[in-house]
């Protein structure tokens, strides 16, 4: 293969305007590229989750999905191509399953902490929210891949439930929504 990016700066995007994979311009404000863009950033805020000391069960499974959000963020910058795996929902609910075994049931709401990779983690589920409601706002007034929303939809369910995972390493806990303190006055 050849080199896909031989020049970093075109140009062509200086008038408030980009290109998708097709070749259509489109307006920097339009939909498609607000979900570009939240998929490229959850994808970063990943990349941060992956900069931390992780056990390699978890380093090799959030590596895949960087690959299936760059997959996903194709399919929005190239209208009617298909590059998700059709197996990838299904991965990620087994994913989801085998974390989820590990933990206890939850009785309380989780505040996002517990230590710094469970925070990067609940940070990266909310980025995913956001990626989700703006695949949703695109989803209206385009035809999408309804795989796309199934997978970023599990994909904050596996991050909630790794930032539990994580946030019990090293003998750490999860900071749990205190409910009395609606009564005593702070």
């Amino acid at each position: 293969m050849g080199h896909r990016l031989s020049k970093i700066y075109t140009r062509t995007g200086d008038a408030g305007t980009t290109g998708l994979g097709d070749g259509e311009r489109i307006p920097k404000t339009a939909a498609r590229v607000h979900a570009m863009g939240d998929v490229d950033e959850l994808n970063s805020v990943i990349g941060v989750l992956l900069s931390e000391k992780l056990r390699q069960q978890l380093r090799d499974l959030l590596l895949g999905v960087q690959h299936d959000l760059f997959d996903l963020g194709g399919e929005i910058a190239i209208p009617g191509s298909t590059l998700l795996p059709a197996s990838a929902v299904a991965r990620l609910e087994t994913a989801i399953d085998d974390c989820n075994n590990e933990l206890p049931p939850l009785k309380e709401f989780v505040l996002p902490g517990g230590n710094r990779s469970a925070a990067i983690c609940h940070h990266a589920r909310t980025v995913c929210r956001r990626a989700e409601r703006a695949m949703v706002e695109l989803s209206s007034g385009e035809q999408l891949n309804t795989e796309l929303l199934k997978y970023l939809n599990r994909l904050s369910d596996l991050l909630f439930v790794i930032a539990r995972t994580l946030a019990r390493e090293n003998e750490g806990e999860e900071v749990l929504w205190d409910r009395s303190r609606l009564n005593d006055g702070s």
